[in-house]
């Protein structure tokens, strides 16, 4: 294995902090986002997450439509906003209930998640859990291990997307084409609601589940992501309010 293909799937494992930082997006203010992503960590800060060789755009705050949002103009590039937790003891069990919109003005040209070198989505949150590692395959540990050797941290075990696909269907599952470790559902689909916000209530339990066939670990991490840079696509997304919290009785 080199580390040509270690470097992509380390970029997509973001949660856990396996890559570099760019001096410029640490300027970004967390408190901005605090005001709108709402999870059982007030105390941890909402950090941009910039990745080698990738270009990264800002998240910036913007009122649309008379609602508080955080902008991203995507030009082949890729955002990411994360709140890591740094201690798994820290990560919490689901049942957890995501509540989360977004908005997107367009979708990357010819985007396929399933496809290695088209796999972008204009929005994305993203989650990071922790598992029982024996239950990895040989490569998975010898990936993990490579990339903790390049980066000083393990890959998580396991990465759960929620995204908008030009293509696949809503509720489908789609497999990152470089680790079956990150795995996609697809909340909205096609073009048909392009312009419009999009309001999503989520089983974070259910859809581990249903994503990967077997029950969550710990919560480690939580991101929002657009990512345009496969198909060099320019676009505008935004992200409105999100929360993550225990699902109702």
């Amino acid at each position: 294995m080199n580390l040509r293909s270690v470097l992509p799937v380390c970029g997509l494992a973001l949660l856990l902090g396996a890559c570099a930082w760019s001096p410029d997006a640490r300027r970004q203010t967390a408190a901005e986002p605090a005001q709108l992503l709402t999870t059982p960590w007030p105390d941890l800060p909402w950090q941009p997450f910039p990745l080698p060789g990738k270009r990264y755009v800002a998240f910036e705050p913007e009122q649309v439509d008379g609602r508080p949002a955080l902008r991203v103009q995507a030009d082949s590039s890729v955002s990411i906003l994360r709140q890591r937790l740094p201690d798994v003891q820290r990560g919490i069990r689901v049942p957890t209930q995501l509540r989360l919109s977004w908005r997107v003005d367009g979708l990357p040209a010819d985007g396929d998640l399933a496809h290695i070198d088209r796999s972008d989505s204009p929005v994305g949150v993203v989650l990071a859990f922790e598992g029982d590692r024996s239950r990895w395959t040989g490569r998975q540990h010898r990936l993990s291990d490579l990339t903790q050797l390049l980066t000083g941290e393990p890959l998580p075990y396991a990465t759960l997307s929620y995204v908008w696909s030009a293509q696949h269907p809503a509720e489908s599952v789609v497999f990152n084409p470089r680790s079956d470790r990150i795995r996609k559902l697809v909340l909205d689909s096609g073009t048909a609601q392009v312009g419009q916000w999009r309001e999503h209530v989520r089983d974070v339990q259910a859809d581990y589940r249903l994503a990967f066939g077997e029950e969550p670990g710990p919560l480690v991490g939580i991101a929002l992501m657009t990512d345009t840079d496969n198909t060099r696509s320019r676009l505008t997304a935004w992200y409105g309010a999100l929360s993550l919290q225990p699902l109702s009785p």
